[in-house]
């Protein structure tokens, strides 16, 4: 079985997932970039050498790999802006797996466009009967398409799978039962769907709470120098601004953390720094807009959901933690299992594998009841 995944360029939040793939299937995988990575991912330390994979293969530099795309048995079309190849394979009538986060972040009105329904029954809804299946990275992903009648029964629950670390779960619980200073991490570009600054309104709350805290911030971007006045005028004793650091760095830091809050709006197609939290074994606090929550967090169970883009929803949360801390300790080995043993490039690669291989008339596959590949339930955004 001949298959081949093809994306954008490889990163270290596809890598893992890659990787699975090609301890199972060997040199029977193959992942094609079609284009080099851009510049400030490359300074954000996105790059990591995954480039000299063995599995990987750069369609702008050998144009070989667009016949290696029709061949090949499967194929999953991610990212790759060259939707002339898509349409090719499409065509071709052979299986093949589509990812997708969701189609209207900024409204469902766009749904209505001639123009735009136009451009989606081409790209999809003339597939609605073709063996071509949707995994849907994000969980609003499922109601943008059954909007437009695509993918009938072909919808299916995907996401990010970035690296997974093993911790002891006994010892995360020792970590986070009785802090005498709680660290709070947050990661993230400094742009304006990501909230940066409810971080430092967070923490002049908490300073007048009289809470023992210090809050983390990761990374940059536009809005980075006017959160650093921000932190330099109100709470410069509360707040360190780490700037850009390697993936590893970020997951050494929040291994040492006790809360991890992620501030995305609805513009976040899925959001990996809520994996990345969970597996650390966080307390995870997140808001419900952004496509990891609904599938990775059962509120009060493995994580803490806050409604809305709203500042005040995330302090009511974070808030009530502080308040009633043992209360909450729990969900940090929570959300830790919920990534071992569920949302982690090995079990997707296992599903993934087994799923094709029925399609392919080589065995059986039933979809699991949860998890990557269970149905991709439609939830609507607030």
């Amino acid at each position: 079985m001949k298959f081949v995944f093809v994306s954008n360029y490889i990163n270290h939040h596809q890598q893992p997932f890659c990787d699975a793939m090609y301890e199972r299937l060997g040199e029977d995988f193959t992942f094609v970039a079609t284009m080099p990575m851009e510049q400030e991912r490359v300074d954000m330390g996105w790059d990591m050498g995954a480039d000299k994979l063995p599995y990987v293969k750069h369609l702008y530099e050998d144009p070989s790999c667009e016949q290696l795309i029709y061949d090949s048995d499967v194929v999953l079309l991610g990212w790759s802006e060259r939707e002339d190849i898509a349409q090719k394979r499409l065509n071709s009538g052979k299986l093949t797996l589509r990812v997708s986060e969701r189609l209207y972040r900024t409204g469902t009105y766009k749904a209505i466009s001639p123009r735009g329904l136009i451009a989606k029954y081409k790209e999809h809804i003339r597939y609605r009967n073709k063996p071509v299946f949707m995994l849907c990275a994000g969980a609003y992903a499922a109601a943008d398409f059954h909007l437009i009648h695509a993918y009938p029964d072909k919808l299916l629950r995907w996401g990010y799978f970035p690296p997974f670390i093993e911790y002891d779960t006994a010892e995360i619980d020792r970590r986070l039962s009785e802090p005498k200073c709680v660290q709070i991490i947050w990661v993230g570009r400094f742009i304006a769907l990501k909230h940066p600054e409810y971080m430092v309104r967070l923490a002049a709350r908490l300073r007048e709470e009289g809470e023992h805290f210090h809050i983390h911030m990761v990374g940059d971007g536009e809005m980075f120098e006017e959160i650093r006045t921000r932190v330099r005028e109100l709470v410069p004793g509360e707040v360190t601004l780490h700037g850009s650091l390697a993936p590893d760095e970020v997951r050494a830091l929040m291994s040492e953390c006790h809360i991890h809050i992620s501030t995305s709006n609805h513009l976040e197609g899925w959001g990996a720094v809520v994996n990345e939290g969970m597996n650390s074994g966080c307390i995870e606090i997140a808001c419900d807009q952004m496509g990891a929550v609904p599938y990775l967090i059962e509120d009060n169970e493995n994580g803490l959901i806050y409604s809305g883009d709203v500042y005040e929803s995330m302090e009511q949360v974070v808030l009530r933690v502080f308040h009633n801390w043992h209360g909450y300790v729990h969900l940090g080995s929570r959300g830790y299992r919920t990534i071992r043993d569920e949302w982690n490039a090995d079990i997707a690669a296992d599903r993934l594998v087994g799923l094709v291989k029925a399609l392919l008339g080589e065995g059986e596959f039933a979809l699991p009841e949860s998890g990557p590949l269970s149905i991709a339930p439609v939830i609507r955004s607030n």
